[in-house]
């Protein structure tokens, strides 16, 4: 006989305190996590040349920037905790956290990206899918499982200052209660927040479920709480049985006595009041709201501004590790907060770029777990995982058959049966780049007397790998794409099941050149121009035969217009891409066509000796991201 969830409840609590402690202790260990900064965002919307460059060169990674980041919340707060040489831990640094997980297990998901004369439905990939899938794998069990250790993780992170929302419904909520008065002590619970809404939620045959629940917990007694802020409370409504007076300086005000201790008790009329715990005068956002980005999860951010304002400061640091649309990066901006996003969804942590980049935020990283494939490695394969023993499953999934060891590297290189084709499957735990191509065409021609071609499986690619294939101009070398779901798969399904499904995909590639670079009386102009954008494989893609038909149409008659966002650094060091100047779909500011970018970037910049070395970066409509290195740019 099954046991009923709450027989489950303590052995899942007992299971998420465990991986939590598991985490903690390897953040001080070699393996620690770490996070991989792709891009260093300085919005370009109303700020003048000289601000814009000079914030490109004075900003750096280190300290305690504003962070958008790509990729599982628990590895993300894993890499938060742990910090590194540029970054210091957040331990008991964040004053606020927020979060709002998916608590619908039918939710529907899909995005729809509408291109020029047609609407694509894409479904998640395997890896977006935790929070839609493992999540639910056993109902409200699993939910409970992911969430626990995640909870565990966030009171390590707040300050002894800080407050913990996190938004729920019915489903979940009272399991999730028990969870948090296990993990943070009933005596820190302070309130269970009812927010309620007109729209949706009709019933016939019961009720109509007009409200969330928000459970607000502190991490310890000095936790920060500004009740009477403007953004927080409520207006003060006259007592009709209280007589109003006035005061010297002219302000109106009402007074009650205490009967028991004859205490005198003055309420000014212009003073807010700290609002009970169910909020009726929020909205809940309605399809044609004016603040809607297209994402169907979204919070209003005058909620978001509640709680924010509430419980944190002007220095305060508050993140929010399930950031969907980005309301909360976007209120905590607005309202002068530092912040921390993290989503493991492409098109949300897209939609908060832009976001952000649209209200003029200041300069924010925009990251990914460094080592995302190596963590998920030791979750499949355990801890002390060997390099060789992933690439003999993917060599085996791709087909090849394994060298003889005194031959292969590190058990990496593999043979197609019954051809002259060497199989190299590269490592999770460093990016492919053009030296691994070239020590792999070397392998081509000296083991086993030669090979007529060399395929190279990779994991994780530099960013202009596709013009270093091009600059190579080699047709017995091909590159592939190992599947960035694959070890979520294996975990799920073992290797034997696999084999018929696991498609390796080939690269996109992006063209740019810089079409002028020219002195003006103010410094330099500079036009960087799109030409080209390659989408190799959209087998790769998790769309039906319909939506992968229409995408195929849209790739051979403007393959443009599937760019979502570009971007160029006009001074590329090579490390850190710092982009000054921005564009993306629905930027109705640099033209009136909200589904295609623009292709010709202008960058006015101070004057700049000797040539420069422009960096241009694209993302696409599915969240590819391509690159383009362009040296040697001089005044014309």
């Amino acid at each position: 006989m099954s046991k009923s969830l709450l027989e489950q409840l303590p052995g899942i609590v007992a299971a998420g305190k465990r991986q939590a402690s598991q985490i903690l202790e390897q953040i001080e260990g070699a393996n620690r996590v770490t996070l991989q900064t792709r891009e260093l965002v300085i919005p370009s919307r109303d700020r003048d040349a000289e601000d814009l460059f000079r914030e490109a060169r004075d900003t750096t990674v280190g300290g305690e920037p504003n962070r958008l980041i790509y990729g599982d919340n628990l590895l993300a707060m894993a890499a938060l905790l742990a910090g590194d040489a540029d970054t210091p831990s957040l331990r008991g640094k964040l004053d606020l956290i927020y979060i709002d997980p998916p608590f619908d297990s039918k939710a529907d998901y899909r995005t729809k990206i509408t291109l020029p004369g047609t609407t694509i439905e894409q479904r998640p990939t395997v890896l977006e899918q935790f929070a839609y899938s493992d999540t639910w794998a056993d109902g409200t069990a699993s939910y409970l499982a992911m969430i626990t250790p995640r909870l565990a993780l966030i009171r390590e992170m707040l300050s002894e200052a800080g407050s913990l929302y996190l938004h729920v419904d019915w489903r979940v909520g009272p399991y999730v209660k028990l969870i948090l008065d296990d993990l943070f002590g009933r005596d820190n619970f302070l309130n269970e927040i009812i927010w309620c809404y007109s729209i949706g939620g009709k019933g016939t045959d019961r009720f109509a479920r007009k409200h969330n629940t928000l459970y607000f917990y502190g991490r310890g007694d000095r936790r920060i709480f500004n009740g009477k802020d403007p953004l927080v409370s409520k207006p003060r409504k006259p007592n009709s049985h209280m007589r109003a007076k006035v005061d010297a300086g002219g302000r109106e005000y009402q007074e009650k006595t205490d009967r028991k201790s004859g205490k005198v008790y003055r309420y000014y009329l212009d003073e807010g009041k700290i609002p009970e715990d169910y909020w009726t005068d929020i909205e809940q956002l309605n399809r044609e709201d004016a603040e809607r980005v297209g994402y169907d999860t979204q919070k209003p951010e005058r909620l978001l501004e509640r709680i924010i304002a509430a419980s944190s400061n002007p220095d305060s640091i508050v993140a929010d590790f399930f950031s969907g649309s980005g309301t909360t990066a976007a209120v905590a901006e607005r309202l002068g907060r530092s912040w921390i996003a993290v989503d493991l969804g492409k098109p949300a942590t897209m939609i908060t770029r832009k976001r952000l980049i649209d209200q003029d935020a200041k300069p924010f990283l925009y990251q990914a777990i460094g080592d995302y494939q190596v963590e998920q490695a030791r979750s499949t394969l355990g801890r002390k995982y060997k390099v060789g023993d992933l690439a003999k499953v993917v060599l085996d999934l791709y087909g090849a058959l394994p060298l003889p060891p005194e031959e292969s590297a590190n058990g990496t290189l593999g043979r197609l049966p019954n051809t002259r084709t060497l199989v190299y499957a590269d490592s999770p735990a460093r990016l492919t780049t053009v030296s691994t191509l070239r020590r792999a065409q070397g392998y081509r021609d000296s083991k086993l007397g030669g090979f007529e071609r060399v395929v190279v499986l990779g994991w994780n690619f530099s960013a202009g790998i596709g013009q270093d294939i091009a600059a190579l101009n080699d047709d017995r070398l091909e590159v592939l794409v190992i599947p960035p779901d694959l070890l979520d798969r294996l975990k799920k399904k073992g290797k034997d099941n696999l084999a018929s499904s696991v498609r390796f995909a080939s690269l996109q590639y992006l063209q740019a050149h810089v079409a002028s670079r020219k002195s003006t009386s103010e410094g330099e102009e500079l036009r960087v121009r799109m030409d080209n954008y390659v989408l190799l494989s959209p087998e790769a893609i998790n769309l039906d035969d319909a939506n992968r038909k229409a995408l195929q149409e849209v790739m051979n008659s403007e393959p443009l217009a599937l760019i979502e966002y570009w971007a160029v650094d006009p001074d590329y060091d090579g490390e850190i891409f710092r982009s000054v100047w921005q564009d993306y779909r629905e930027n109705t500011d640099n033209d009136a066509d909200e589904l295609r970018v623009i292709t010709t970037a202008v960058l006015n910049s101070p004057a700049h000796f000797g040539p420069r070395r422009v960096c241009v970066r694209a993302v696409d409509v599915f969240g590819f991201e391509s690159e383009v290195v362009i040296d040697g740019v001089e005044v014309s």
